[in-house]
Order: C-alpha cells, then structure tokens, then sequence
C-alpha cells in the first residue's frame, strides 16, 4: 500500500490572488476556483491527476508570513531563465528575503502574502521536474523522516547527500521531496503542507492506520469535522490524507 503526493496545500488571507500568482510563477492555469479555495496545476490537469501536483490555496483569518518547515523550490534551466523567472516574479509581486542563506547561487523570495521560496540556479538533477524543482521539508533528523515519507508514498531514496536526503517518486516525474537538516526546535506552524490521497481501491481508514504504525500521530489544527485526516509525520510536520 502506498500513497499519493496529491497537492501543496498553502494558507492565503486572499487564495483568489495569491493563485493568480502562483498560476503566472508556475505557467499553470486556474483549474478550480470557489468561495474561500483557488487551484492551480498543469496543463491538462485534472483531479485527481495521479501523475501530477497541484497547489490548492484555502483561505485562512490569519496565515501568517514567518518561514515555514516546508518551502517549494523552482527550477531552471539557465542562468538566463534564473534571471528571466526571478524578474517575472518580482514584477508579479515577490519581494527578496532574507533567512540567513548568505552568498549563495540560488534567489530567495516571499511571494506577496510572504511565503518564502527558492529560485534555484540550473541543476541537472532538476531537469524534467517541471517548474517545482522539489518540496523541502526542514528538519532534525532527515534520515529518520525520509524514512517515514519513503514508507508512505513508495518513493525510494534517490539520493542522500551532506544533510540532505532526497526522494523521488518510482515514476521519475515530478517534483523531488526533500528533507534538510536544520537546528533549532520548531517554532512556527507551517503556512504550507501536503495532502496525501489513497489510490482508489485503497481504503482511507486502512492508510491512516498504516501511517499511525509508521510513527504517524493525529493532529487537530481546528479542522472540526471534516472528510480528510489530519496526521503529523514523526518530526510535527501537519499533512492530510484525503478521502476519495
């Protein structure tokens, strides 16, 4: 049993405009848009799309604009596109930010409601994952929480490198998840997270209770009485797993 990366799942005061961001950065269209939720995905996409990733943006009083535990990174084919795309996002509304990164290669920046991303240099290993390079998750221990991600998905270990580990679905496609090790405890709630969705002949009761016996554990973010699942993986990181 496993299951599907379906969706980012970000916090918005206004969803309808900061997915109207999000559909010009990632060069995808609107694909659901209602009171409260704008979705975006690619071309073509249509729910659920088990080959794709889309980004559902709810509605929220107060997301907040602190640095989150998870953070997309946008990949590029050259140092001209890095320019271009940077550019493009700036004048769409992102504005530069500072998490202590340094002099490095890649650009970082909040988009307008003040979620941070990062605009990576071109990478080989990043060629053919679509506009998102990878979802990064920050963490203690990457070992012990790729682990879990891995066992939940079916995704193996593509690399693991200094403090990073990646992981990649079987596929090849798509974008890479990756955990980075980080010190300090957590001291935020994340504005983004994942939202998981079983294949259809898997029952969702059955992949909640094997994700409890991963080291999955439940978590109420005032969701109330909902269809989904709210799960925290072994480090705190919120992610749903959805019903069909």
């Amino acid at each position: 049993m496993a299951l599907r990366l379906a969706m980012v799942n970000g916090k918005a005061r206004d969803p309808a405009a900061l997915g109207r961001f999000w559909a010009e950065a990632l060069g995808w269209p609107v694909f659901s848009e209602r009171p409260g939720s704008t979705a975006v995905g690619p071309e073509g996409f249509s729910w659920p799309d088990p080959a794709a990733l889309c980004l559902d943006l709810i509605a929220v009083p107060d997301p907040g604009t602190v640095r989150g535990r998870l953070h997309l990174d946008l990949a590029t084919t050259s140092a001209a596109h890095q320019r271009e795309l940077v550019g493009r996002l700036r004048d769409l509304g992102a504005t530069p930010a500072d998490v202590g990164q340094g002099d490095v290669p890649w650009v970082v920046l909040a988009d307008p409601e003040g979620t941070v991303f990062c605009v990576l240099e071109p990478r080989e290993t990043y060629r053919g994952t679509g506009p998102i390079a990878a979802l990064v998750v920050d963490c203690a221990d990457p070992a012990v929480v790729a682990r879990f991600w891995g066992a939940a998905l079916g995704w193996p270990v593509h690399e693991t490198s200094g403090d990073v580990v990646r992981l990649r679905s079987p596929a090849g496609d798509g974008p890479y998840l990756e955990f980075l090790r980080v010190s300090g405890p957590r001291a935020w709630w994340n504005r983004l997270h994942v939202d998981l969705l079983p294949y259809p002949r898997e029952d969702q009761m059955a992949e909640v209770a094997r994700l409890r016996d991963l080291g999955a554990t439940p978590a109420d973010v005032g969701q109330g009485d909902v269809p989904w699942v709210v799960l925290a993986d072994p480090e705190g990181n919120e992610f749903c797993v959805l019903a069909h």
